[in-house]
């Protein structure tokens, strides 16, 4: 006498999904086993339960693969978020310095470059209320409102940029800790294997 067939949808009853879900994922895994011996088949299994807690399994033949992929994918983010750190340190001194914080320590030429930037962010500065207020004053040409209009776009694409790098910024430091999460379990399931 065969097993009928069950219809495929979610288990409402959380103990009868709990038992469902270990008996099917001990199968899954036996299956992953059995096809990477009886095939010679490269098998990498990773399965999440809904408690987020993570279950994996590899073949032999491909767990010094993915140990080499895993561990230069978490030295080049290591890298990148060390080089997006460093960056974003020197940018807060500079903004610091721009404030006239912390100036006090800075040789003569770096002052100087301070100076020449504030100098230059003031004459800009200047250049807008000008416009401002000619603006108010007469109508301008075609032309005249084609440069501002530029300017005005410029100014917005600049705005983008920074918000897409921010998010970026974000999007790495959230993946390296996901990938620094995954690895240290990893790492601390195969220690207990180990043991």
């Amino acid at each position: 006498m065969g097993r009928g067939k069950i219809e495929i949808k979610r288990i409402e009853n959380s103990s009868n999904r709990q038992v469902t879900y270990s008996k099917r994922r001990n199968g899954i895994m036996k299956k992953a086993k059995e096809i990477t011996i009886l095939c010679d088949a490269k098998v990498s299994l990773i399965i999440f339960g809904s408690s987020g807690k993570m279950h994996e399994y590899c073949s032999p033949s491909t767990k010094d693969n993915f140990s080499s992929l895993k561990t230069k994918t978490l030295q080049n983010l290591s890298n990148e978020i060390d080089r997006i750190k460093k960056e974003n340190d020197n940018m807060q001194i500079e903004l610091r310095h721009l404030k006239g914080e912390d100036i006090t320590s800075l040789p003569y030429k770096e002052l100087m470059a301070i100076e020449d930037a504030l100098e230059n962010g003031l004459t800009y500065v200047r250049g807008k209320q000008d416009i401002k207020a000619y603006q108010s004053l007469f109508s301008f040409s075609f032309v005249q409102m084609d440069v501002l209009d530029k300017t005005w776009k410029n100014t917005k694409f600049l705005e983008e940029d920074y918000k897409q790098l921010s998010f970026i910024l974000v999007f790495i430091l959230l993946q390296t800790s996901l990938t620094l999460y995954f690895k240290k379990t990893i790492d601390a399931r195969s220690d207990n294997e180990v043991t």
